[in-house]
């Protein structure tokens, strides 16, 4: 396991951390060390920019116009989006909320329909 040290940064560039990494789900020194390692990955390639990922991610430049290590840095960020995201659904309470039906599979794979306003008149 790594070793951490203490790093003094920039009160603007910590405000801008934590917000960035809010919306990540992650605390201001994880965001850091986030923009650290995309910055390594991009400054030891000679053929990739910071531009051209953003590009990507917005959707304004092909990924597969990238190069190899590019589109890894890019496979990388997609993956933290999408794992951020789904660690952020809770499709159960929405439904219940809405008494809105639904179907899932439980602990064995087996398909359970649950209503939560039929759930709720038995409880």
């Amino acid at each position: 396991m790594g070793t951490t040290s203490s790093l003094r940064i920039d009160d603007d560039l910590f405000a801008a951390a934590k917000l960035a990494g809010t919306v990540a789900s992650r605390s201001a020194a994880q965001q850091v060390a986030h923009w650290a390692l995309l910055g390594r990955e991009i400054e030891s390639s000679h053929h990739l920019s910071a531009r051209d990922i953003s590009d990507v991610l917005a959707g304004r430049q092909s990924y597969d116009a990238l190069p190899v290590r590019g589109q890894a840095v890019v496979r990388a960020e997609w993956s933290e989006r999408i794992e951020s995201l789904t660690e952020s659904l809770d499709f159960e309470s929405e439904f219940a909320a809405e008494g809105r039906p639904y179907v899932e599979a439980d602990e064995d794979g087996n398909v359970k329909h649950v209503n939560p306003e039929s759930d709720h008149l038995r409880q």
